[in-house]
């Protein structure tokens, strides 16, 4: 989860989420490079005192600078478009789990067991435990198993919301009258936060996300206690 004056990205708890972090590092470099050459290049410009009398045109540097940047762009744009495939590959998922928006709580069912469907509100201030997380913890958390292809579905029931993981590289729009539908593979066990990120009314603020990654024998002891 996020902490105080953290400003990078979270610690990532899936491998789709590492590859986000690794692209993001490689644009920043890029960007940090072109940067310091072009902050250079003007610099020399304002404090030199030499006038070339005979530059009125220059096609050699005019191919350069217009070829260097489309070479640039394309270091860019090979690992997004990479990335891009990554993101919607959905594979053979272990458990689908479905999110539904409203406002404003999340509803969770798991529609490959009978009868496991609960509503997840924020727990007030008031009744928070010492130990909780003000505006981030809830009364249901979701549970899912870690080191497995877990397929989450996405829709709302009144107006666009966003169901949204930092930690897990996953952000999907909720709909109403739509189906969205993403995937993601949580590596490491914990409690991931996260927050609804579309503005969807007055109480959008509180209306949050949390994931309870745990083995899987633990996972599905949870299934058969709340089957019965």
């Amino acid at each position: 989860m996020s902490t105080w004056a953290n400003l990078n990205l979270q610690d990532s708890a899936s491998p789709l989420m590492e590859q986000l972090i690794f692209f993001h590092d490689h644009a920043l470099l890029i960007l940090i490079m072109i940067t310091v050459l072009v902050g250079y290049l003007m610099f020399m410009l304002f404090f030199n005192n030499y006038v070339n009398r005979f530059l009125l045109h220059g096609q050699l540097i005019e191919m350069i600078w217009t070829i260097l940047p489309a070479i640039i762009l394309l270091f860019i744009a090979f690992p997004s478009l990479r990335l891009l495939y990554l993101l919607d590959e959905i594979n053979e998922p272990s458990v689908t789990l479905k999110s539904i928006g409203h406002q404003w709580y999340w509803s969770y069912e798991y529609s490959d067991f009978n009868n496991i469907e609960f509503d997840s509100y924020m727990i007030p201030t008031n009744e928070l435990a010492t130990d909780g997380f003000r505006l981030l913890d809830v009364d249901n958390r979701v549970v899912l198993p870690m080191n497995s292809q877990i397929r989450i579905l996405v829709t709302a029931a009144d107006v666009i919301h966003s169901w949204t993981i930092p930690a897990l590289g996953v952000k999907v729009d909720g709909t109403p009258g739509r189906l969205n539908q993403t995937n993601f593979f949580i590596n490491r066990p914990g409690l991931f936060y996260g927050q609804c990120s579309e503005i969807c009314g007055a109480n959008h603020s509180f209306m949050p996300i949390v994931i309870e990654s745990v083995p899987v024998n633990y996972f599905i002891k949870w299934i058969s206690n709340n089957n019965s």
